[in-house]
């Protein structure tokens, strides 16, 4: 059984950075497609970046150039490295893996992921 659990969320100001972790637990972590994702209040889930096995990203246009997935495999644990941050970042953010190596044709699938994460919160104040 897989399970996923987020951290490194908190309160920063516009501009700032944060470092959302994503750590894997459960089974010896194979590089299956993970995605971040993010819901704002009254809001869509919102798909921002995944990578698949091959390491092959994708960002979402509202995270490209501040945002950054990084994987270490040693550690089974998936990163998000969050710059120039908004305050339309503000949101619940969550990892999620497909449990398959590739990652759907639609990054905006969250119905195609099979385990989640808890979340972890993310505010930015102007």
């Amino acid at each position: 059984q897989v399970q996923l659990v987020e951290s490194g969320g908190g309160s920063v100001q516009a501009g700032g950075s944060l470092r959302l972790s994503c750590a894997v637990s459960g089974v010896a972590y194979r590089p299956y497609c993970t995605g971040w994702f993010r819901q704002a209040p009254g809001k869509e889930r919102e798909a921002i970046v995944d990578i698949d096995r091959n390491g092959i990203t994708r960002y979402a246009d509202s995270v490209k150039g501040r945002f950054t997935i990084s994987r270490d495999n040693a550690k089974n644990t998936l990163y998000l490295q969050m710059n120039s941050l908004k305050p339309e970042d503000t949101a619940m953010y969550y990892c999620a893996t497909r449990l398959l190596r590739y990652c759907p044709p639609s990054m905006d699938s969250p119905s195609e992921y099979q385990v989640w994460g808890q979340g972890t919160q993310v505010t930015v104040s102007s």
